[in-house]
């Protein structure tokens, strides 16, 4: 009978090794899980910025789009008037 007890002992030693030994990785764990959790957090605000700036330039590029076509648009073709005046200058013009 002592011989049961001792190796009951020796069992329940053991086991009681292996609970410590895993609340420790469990403490270890969570803290881990919580430093995870903070870098995640830093990303997706970093990303969230990264999105703002790109829908802000997004719409910035779009305005000078726009503007220039604008500007195009109003600016008148001058080909035809050098053209006229080339030719009035060949027509009129003394040669030197």
């Amino acid at each position: 009978m002592k011989i049961w007890k001792w190796i009951l002992a020796v069992i329940a030693a053991i086991g009681g090794a292996a609970v410590l030994a895993g609340t420790k990785n469990k403490k270890t764990y969570k803290q881990d899980v919580k430093e995870n959790e903070e870098q995640v957090k830093v990303v997706q605000e970093k990303a969230a910025q990264a999105e703002a700036e790109r829908i802000r330039l997004k719409k910035e590029k779009s305005k000078t789009k726009k503007k220039t076509a604008a500007t195009k648009a109003q600016v008148e073709d001058t080909t035809s008037a050098k053209q006229t005046v080339k030719n009035f200058e060949q027509k009129y013009r003394k040669k030197l």
